[in-house]
């Protein structure tokens, strides 16, 4: 059996050493910057004894004046303005806020969607962010929390083990990133490092590569910005929730700056038996030149969780059917199935990252982003099987399985931007490359009881503590997998007039995969797929402040899938799926500080995978109708809202399944969702927080036998604040204590949602 260290041993010196030095230098600048008290006690004073730092604002890149181009009418044509020179900002204006235009709920820009810092208004897709203001007051703690508010996603339960969401009808759990770069092992993400979450629906591709078909999410972590902070908030509630959470950072010297963010957290939960220990701290640095930004971070992340697999489905007699669906098992919210002593998930996750970014001051630029990232995660899980609940005999039957996977990630990107004109016309250009790879081991054991792969428990006692033994079958995974990917890609932002914009890329990726298997008798299976994904988009502005915009664009998932922990004969042949979408939209800022939205699309995935006799088939197809409205911002200089409405049609077009087949409604896609959040500052002491979640009913897996009743749930919120060092909110979420099932995996892993619970936390700022 292979090892549990077999992927750090393969790891090269090369990448060790970049890992080691770069979590080094960012440990030693953020000790030296801590090392500064006086500055954080004489700032929070009010006393003028900062030292005499300044810190560039975000400006667009310098270039140098272009000479006027006449027309042949004479007339002279447009130019690109010359940029301003940097503008010198005491340290209390946040660049990092200041280039996104982050204020309270609201961000005006983001480079996610083209790789250039672009106005929102004008990036053809529907984007929604979630700022570090509105994760604060709801008092998040992880993506499936946050996304809830996100319309046209819906969280899904991921065995409990790891993120996924589905967004528009497609489910994934490899859509991740961290600034844009892939974060896809299957694993829980923490907040305490988050600026901002961004959700770009719409197939992705030509920023992000392969998949994304529904949408990506994109992490932007806190970076080192010189400002001074010194944050430490601590938290408790219902269900024994115990967290701390510490922010501290500023500037070492006038080109230096570092920072510090680092959680911990020991909390229960509603559900029997189940809880969570995890902590992670991460350490940045920027080095500031002139025309040079130097980047460097490092995040350690441990989680140590029970892993709930939610509860099982009522049988029928005769068995359900999608004309005749059934429902979950009526039974308490906290009932745990299964063995809770032996049902964990267990990971280690590093991940070193330093960006450089330079301006040649002649419209061209260059920003070169490396990642390297070691994920150690381990679960294990004794849990209802898709075996549903008989009625006259009232069991329900267990099973177990464990799983290792390990993976080491290497990346690179480099981005090129030109920005220029042909005449009248101005362009922003972005050419670059990416280059990649990505090794893992995945290794998976049957449980067995008595020699059984299950064994029958009451559903009126289901918790069981007998132990299981996990042995290793032939027919279990035990694999080590080698990806290299190579991609280039080109993108031109065109402004022809202040009316008129177009937007148009494509990006090529090489998908190199080879998979050993490990078992006796095992074979190496290899696949090589090119995939090209274009995309393009128009933008009409009749004013300034509106866009209408039309959008076409195209991913690939290769034939691995998201997880490409091993490749099977079968999926050696098989073509990699296809995602299309049309959208059209209008985005338009109200005033300001306030953001409203509308798109419609029509989403086909082609090429969608099957199993039949065994073998894989790729032939199934799906198609998404869909609509979202949202709005975002201040309506009022007092009142803060966000959130939206979702009309998402997923259906079956086309499978070969005795239960899957064409109509059926894509599971864990409510036709209608409604969600949205408001916060009310009534003075500068007291605010108060009030929001919506809306779905209507919607089926645990696409085969439509299990429905989830509709719900409405209602959270709230109190924020008071003493001083500028002390604050306190206090969080309800489900605030009229309302029965409902918040999630599922399949049939047998139903995810009831929380009774009333509350956090309340503290912060305060030194």
């Amino acid at each position: 059996m292979t090892s549990r260290t077999s992927i750090g041993e393969r790891g090269t010196a090369a990448r060790k050493a970049f890992l080691i030095s770069t979590s080094a230098a960012a440990i030693i600048a953020a000790g030296f910057c801590i090392a500064e008290p006086a500055i954080a006690q004489n700032a929070n004073s009010g006393a003028s004894t900062l030292p005499p730092v300044q810190v560039d604002a975000p400006s667009a890149p310098r270039v140098r004046r272009a000479q006027p181009q006449r027309a042949a009418s004479g007339r002279v044509a447009r130019t690109r303005p010359v940029a301003p020179q940097p503008v010198r900002q005491p340290l209390s204006v946040n660049p990092q806020d200041a280039q996104s235009g982050q204020v309270g709920y609201i961000t005006r820009n983001i480079s996610s969607g083209t790789k250039t810092n672009t106005a929102l208004l004008n990036v053809p897709q529907s984007v929604t962010v979630l700022t570090k203001e509105f994760i604060r007051d709801q008092d998040f703690r992880s993506i499936g929390e946050a996304v809830r508010y996100v319309p046209g996603v819906v969280p899904h339960q991921g065995e409990g083990n790891r993120d996924d969401v589905v967004i528009r009808g497609q489910r994934t759990n490899a859509d991740f990133f961290i600034d844009g770069i892939r974060d896809d092992v299957q694993y829980f993400r923490d907040l305490y490092n988050t600026q901002r979450i961004e959700v770009l629906k719409g197939p992705n591709a030509m920023i992000f590569g392969r998949g994304g078909g529904g949408g990506v999410i994109n992490r932007v972590q806190k970076e080192a910005d010189g400002v001074p902070i010194r944050e430490v908030t601590v938290q408790g509630g219902s269900f024994d929730n115990k967290r701390v959470t510490i922010d501290t950072g500023g500037a070492v010297n006038e080109n230096v700056a570092a920072r510090i963010n680092a959680m911990y957290e020991n909390s229960g939960s509603y559900r029997d038996f189940v809880n969570l220990e995890r902590y992670g701290i991460n350490p940045t640095v920027t080095i500031r030149g002139e025309d040079t930004k130097v980047k460097l971070s490092y995040e350690y992340l441990h989680d140590d969780r029970t892993a709930d697999r939610g509860i099982p489905a009522q049988g029928t007699v005769p068995a359900p059917t999608n004309a005749r669906p059934t429902v979950p098992f009526a039974t308490n919210a906290s009932t745990f199935f299964g063995n809770p002593d032996q049902s964990y998930s267990k990971q280690d996750v590093h991940i070193a990252n330093a960006v450089i970014d330079h301006d040649f001051n002649n419209g061209l630029s260059v920003k070169n982003s490396s990642r390297y990232a070691n994920y150690d995660k381990f679960y294990q899980n004794v849990f209802p099987t898709t075996t549903y609940f008989v009625d006259s005999s009232g069991q329900a039957s267990i099973s177990a399985y464990n799983n290792l996977a390990q993976r080491e990630n290497l990346f690179n990107q480099t981005d090129w931007t030109y920005k220029t004109n042909t005449g009248p016309v101005l362009h922003t250009i972005v050419f670059g490359t990416e280059f990649g790879r990505q090794n893992t081991f995945s290794l998976r054991n049957t449980g067995q009881f008595n020699g059984s792969p299950t064994r029958l428990v009451s559903a009126s006692n289901p918790p069981i503590f007998e132990p299981w033994s996990f042995p290793h079958a032939a027919t279990d995974t035990n694999a080590y997998a080698t990806l290299d990917v190579a991609s280039v890609y080109i993108q031109d932002q065109i402004e022809v007039s202040r009316y008129l914009q177009f937007i148009g890329g494509v990006r090529y990726d090489r998908f190199d995969l080879t998979s050993q298997n490990l078992n006796s008798g095992g074979t190496l299976e290899s696949r090589v797929d090119n995939l090209v994904s274009p995309r393009a988009g128009v933008i009409i502005k009749p004013v300034d402040n509106v866009s209408v915009y039309g959008s076409y664009s195209i991913s690939y998932l290769p034939s691995a899938g998201d997880q490409f922990s091993s490749l099977t004969p079968s999926l050696a042949v098989t073509v990699p799926e296809k995602f299309i979408n049309n959208e059209v939209g209008v985005k338009w800022d109200i005033h300001p500080r306030l953001q409203a939205s509308a798109a419609i699309y029509d989403l086909d995935r082609e090429n969608q995978r099957f199993i039949e006799n065994g073998q894989v088939k790729a032939f199934g197809k799906t198609n998404t109708k869909g609509a979202e409205l949202s709005l975002t911002g201040y309506v009022t200089d007092q009142w803060q809202v966000t959130g939206g409405y979702a009309y998402t049609d997923a259906r079956i077009i086309d499978a070969s399944s005795a239960t899957i087949v064409p109509g059926n409604r894509v599971g864990l896609v409510p036709l209608n969702t409604f969600t949205m959040w408001n916060k009310y500052q009534f003075n500068e002491m007291w605010g108060a927080g009030l929001g919506v979640i809306h779905y209507d009913d919607f089926f645990a897996t696409s085969d439509d036998t299990v429905k989830l009743k509709a719900f409405t749930r209602v959270d709230a919120a109190v924020y008071f604040r003493l001083d500028k060092t002390w604050r306190a909110q206090l969080n309800i979420e489900n605030l009229f204590d309302t029965s409902y099932y918040a999630t599922a995996d399949a049939a047998n892993n139903i995810t009831p949602g929380s009774p009333r619970a509350f956090r309340a936390s503290v912060t305060a700022n030194f």
